[in-house]
């Protein structure tokens, strides 16, 4: 794989794990490195180095709150609870998104092939 291409690759995935992030801390309660093992079973690969600042800004924007839970394994955990303003954010996002991936799908779809 390219250097170009690595980076075209990484820029939609940092596009995508704002999204991705807030639907999962909406299906339930999450810790981060819960939520880098539950996208790794969805076949995406990504390491902490790219969920916590994810994390950090979507606490800094009020669209999750925390909570610190002790753990037997090492240092409290952290859970990320959705706040209204992260499930309106979540909502808006997606409605974004599935604008955006149409596009692209009509756009990559073979002349003459418009299926869904």
């Amino acid at each position: 794989m390219s250097r170009i291409q690595a980076q075209q690759d990484a820029q939609i995935i940092r596009s995508a794990l704002p999204l991705l992030t807030l639907t999962l801390i909406g299906e339930r309660e999450s810790y981060g490195y819960e939520i880098v093992e539950r996208l790794s079973k969805l076949g995406l690969e990504v390491n902490t180095g790219l969920v916590y600042p994810v994390l950090a800004r979507l606490e800094r924007d009020r669209l999750v709150t925390t909570r610190s839970v002790a753990s037997n394994s090492g240092p409290p955990r952290k859970y990320f609870t959705l706040t209204p303003d992260g499930q309106s954010a979540r909502a808006s996002a997606r409605q974004q998104w599935q604008l955006v991936s149409s596009a692209v799908h009509n756009a990559l779809a073979p002349e003459g092939n418009t299926d869904d």
